[in-house]
């Protein structure tokens, strides 16, 4: 955010069910988030916009261009699909983790071990700290409402709407077919920056070449040459904060509570 809000107005929201935002009231669905961007936009006045969209956050922002295809300037999809119906083995993987474990374990623990997976090397201690936090404050039914969500929905057969500038941001070592990817980008008429060394979290573990790669979108310049399309390195690594977030909260709060005293 900060790299792009020195040139851009940013609006960056809770979608339904997340954050500060309240749950949807009418059941989750891909389709019911983009709405709510949409209603949101209205609110503000904005009628032309670019979407940039990181996961989860990718196929609301793909269901945004295709609802208003020429509201829509350019579109920026980090690490995202246009289906996530279950027809890869990598799919059904990530769909029945969460619902597994999250039962089993509890959002905290669960939250611990997505947080290792998104960033296993050591110089991430940091990032897997927060996504762990973040994750963590994420209500369990909201979390797995939205993964349901997600596995019902798919963009293929409505693609040739669209009227966006498009961008794709795909990790090396996505937890989703990088092919996939591949074949979306082409099938778009898409550049596509394939980030050598990062896996699902590139936004945060491959932060100079994200940036780079969304500023060439936004401002229509030169997209970063191959050698810099990789993760970033451990003396190169940003601190993210946490003000300002459910997160952030909680974390005070709990710093906050009396320790319980040992019996003696």
């Amino acid at each position: 955010m900060p790299a792009l809000e020195r040139r851009f107005r940013v609006i960056v929201a809770d979608l339904p069910g997340s954050g500060h935002s309240a749950p949807p009231r009418g059941g989750y669905s891909i389709a019911g988030f983009a709405d709510a961007m949409w209603s949101l936009l209205d609110h503000l006045g904005e009628s032309r916009v670019n979407v940039v969209g990181f996961s989860l956050g990718g196929a609301v922002a793909l269901e945004m261009a295709l609802q208003r295809p020429e509201q829509v300037s350019r579109l920026g999809l980090i690490n995202s699909l246009a289906s996530y119906r279950l027809d890869h083995w990598s799919k059904w993987l990530e769909a029945f983790l969460p619902l597994l474990l999250i039962p089993l374990i509890g959002m905290r623990r669960a939250a611990r071990l997505a947080a290792l997976r998104l960033f296993p090397q050591p110089w991430q201690h940091g990032l897997r700290e927060r996504a762990a936090a973040v994750v963590s404050v994420i209500p369990a039914a909201s979390y797995l409402s939205t993964g349901c969500a997600l596995i019902g929905w798919s963009a293929a057969d409505r693609l040739d709407r669209l009227r966006s500038k498009i961008l794709m941001i795909a990790a090396e070592a996505d937890f989703t077919p990088l092919a996939e990817k591949r074949a979306l980008a082409a099938r778009l008429g898409a550049e596509c920056v394939v980030v050598r060394g990062s896996r699902h979290g590139t936004p945060f573990d491959a932060v100079r070449v994200t940036n780079a790669s969304l500023l060439a979108l936004l401002t229509d310049t030169a997209l970063p040459p191959a050698e810099h399309r990789v993760c970033d390195e451990g003396a190169n690594a940003h601190a993210l904060p946490l003000i300002g977030s459910l997160a952030e909260e909680s974390m005070q709060a709990s710093r906050a509570a009396p320790k319980p005293r040992l019996a003696a």
